[in-house]
């Protein structure tokens, strides 16, 4: 039985790991700084909690990506290495827009990282939390922006990626904060992750403020779906992922996936705090730390977030 030693990384939110094709994990997380980008390696995924991480790029101290660097992802494409991130700028760090960088070394923790620039999106107001997948030959994007003129929220887009940096004009919002579990504290949907399983695109994604009010929901799509069609798409009405005080697991959010040493067995990566109470605004709140777990699978091949479980599978005892 695979067993975490959890947690992974302290103070480390909106955690993304990748198994690169040799085998090797590499982790990047949100700073609690929001200054920096930096990635550890390893070859196991228990391994993450003692690499060391290595700083490839710095916040700017003018102008754009220049504050709140928030949520980068790493993932290969093309034969290059390209991290997707969010940043304010340095005179307004609520300007949140979605930057690239990209690496053609073979290890991302070394060689140079180009900045690429904005990716561009519409309607580009408040966006963030890019991921990307490829399904049936076509690449996509799913990112979050502003979905509401008359709400102040934040909704999911998916778009068709023209290249690693590009987006296809057809822009399309498949989720926007409708439940009551998704507007405590602020109207939110953020955080897309998606996992091909059982003949189905899955995406998670978290919703409500940062504080333990944030709980992961899911999305999916037949396989064979027009995945730019908003009725292809189907939410859950409850969350699948939230806080749970019997195990002091508070918040929990922000999730990537990946797959186990063994190649086979899904494993849910997230970030949570221990602890319920928090002084001030909970974004500034640094103590949200990276975890994983596995992520068990119905005989109706849905996705098992073990809600009334612990990291390793344990019931809590009556």
């Amino acid at each position: 039985m695979i067993q975490f030693d959890n947690p992974l990384a302290l103070q480390r939110a909106d955690p993304f790991v990748t198994k690169a094709a040799d085998g090797t994990y590499y982790f990047i997380a949100t700073a609690p700084e929001y200054d920096r980008i930096e990635i550890r390696s390893s070859k196991t995924i228990n391994g993450i909690k003692e690499a060391q991480p290595v700083v490839i790029w710095r916040k700017h101290q003018k102008g754009a990506m220049g504050n709140h660097i928030w949520a980068p992802e790493l993932h290969r494409i093309d034969g290059k290495w390209y991290i997707y991130f969010a940043a304010g700028s340095a005179e307004d760090k609520w300007k949140i827009r979605k930057y690239a960088l990209s690496n053609p070394s073979a290890d991302p923790t070394t060689g140079e990282w180009k900045e690429e620039g904005e990716i561009l999106s519409k309607p580009n107001q408040f966006t963030l939390d890019a991921t990307v997948f490829e399904h049936k030959g076509q690449r996509y994007m799913v990112w979050v922006d502003r979905g509401n003129d008359k709400l102040v929220n934040t909704s999911l887009y998916i778009a068709k990626m023209t290249s690693p940096t590009t987006l296809d004009a057809k822009q399309v919002i498949i989720s926007r904060p409708e439940y009551s579990w998704e507007i405590k504290g602020h109207r939110v949907n953020e955080g897309p992750a998606v996992l091909i399983r059982n003949g189905k695109v899955f995406m998670s994604f978290s919703a409500s403020a940062t504080d333990a009010n944030y709980a992961i929901g899911l999305l999916w799509a037949e396989d064979d779906a027009d995945l730019l069609d908003p009725a292809s798409w189907h939410k859950l009405p409850e969350p699948v992922f939230f806080s749970n005080e019997a195990f002091n697991r508070f918040g929990p959010g922000h999730n990537s996936f990946t797959v186990a040493e063994d190649g086979k067995t899904d494993v849910m990566i997230y970030h949570a705090r221990d602890y319920k109470d928090i002084k001030g605004e909970p974004l500034y709140d640094p103590n949200r730390h990276t975890r994983a777990r596995v992520l068990r699978w119905t005989k109706n091949g849905m996705p098992d977030f073990g809600q009334d479980l612990d990291d390793n599978g344990v019931a809590l005892k009556k």
